[in-house]
């Protein structure tokens, strides 16, 4: 039940670098915290999850309705996993792909990558 959300602002990306678990009892944070920042006029959303160590569906959930709101604002969103992780499998990484919606998302291995125009996401 540990979570922990950092946000910061790259060029005109904001980023959320999010720390610990994304389940149940914590995602309503991370879906709070997406929508404070779209209300806010921020339509680059970079979700670092480099740093979750367990996700659950309702973790997947946030993110697929992470994706849709910033899509109907003719927004985008990046994520992140771990540089070796996005390769070799994180933990996020392993749900994405196990419930079949990891194609649904821009996955970069770091934040300067994500935030870089020329830089292309990892494949699915």
């Amino acid at each position: 039940m540990t979570l922990k959300v950092d946000e910061a602002e790259d060029g005109s990306w904001t980023v959320l670098c999010i720390t610990g678990e994304l389940d149940i009892m914590t995602s309503p944070e991370v879906r709070q915290r997406v929508h404070d920042a779209v209300a806010a006029g921020h339509r680059e959303l970079v979700l670092d999850l480099s740093g979750v160590f367990f996700c659950d569906s309702s973790g997947v959930g946030v993110l697929i309705a992470a994706r849709r709101l910033l899509r109907s604002c003719q927004g985008r969103l990046h994520l992140i996993l771990p540089a070796g992780g996005a390769e070799e499998g994180s933990h996020v990484n392993r749900v994405l792909a196990a419930l079949g919606v990891r194609r649904l998302f821009e996955i970069y291995p770091d934040v300067p990558t994500a935030v870089d125009e020329a830089c292309r996401p990892l494949s699915a």
